[in-house]
């Protein structure tokens, strides 16, 4: 049987919360997530309510199973090149960072378009606007 959201790739871009509960919901309908987290920290939910030293916490793969991930420095060339691609490749991108953080990395949504004119973009913000 095949799920709603087969065949549909999402960019993970989210953290703690609001974000990984979004990404965890298209998962759970089939959707293809590609969790994107920070070389040498990851998502800050990893370490958090740990009931087992160096494993990730409950609290971290409750929200995040079902996906896939990598860490990438978008701060460096490698890093936006590799960020270029994903967004090529993928069908929505969703975020939670604080507005603007997205335009600073240098990824503006007139470059995200210029690179996937399909682009679906979602901001989560768990705290109001």
């Amino acid at each position: 049987m095949t799920k709603a959201l087969e065949g549909v790739r999402i960019l993970d871009m989210t953290h703690v919360q609001s974000g990984p509960t979004c990404t965890q919901l298209l998962a759970w309908f089939g959707a293809d997530v590609i969790k994107v987290e920070r070389p040498g920290v990851g998502d800050p939910t990893r370490g958090q309510l740990q009931d087992i030293p160096n494993v990730d916490s409950l609290y971290f793969t409750m929200l995040n199973h079902n996906k896939r991930s990598l860490t990438l420095n978008t701060k460096n060339a490698k890093g936006k090149e590799i960020f270029a691609k994903l967004i090529k490749h993928c069908d929505v991108m969703v975020e939670n960072f604080a507005p603007g953080a997205i335009d600073r990395m240098g990824f503006p949504w007139e470059k995200i378009q210029e690179i996937n004119p399909r682009m679906i973009y979602a901001s989560v913000k768990g705290f109001g606007p």
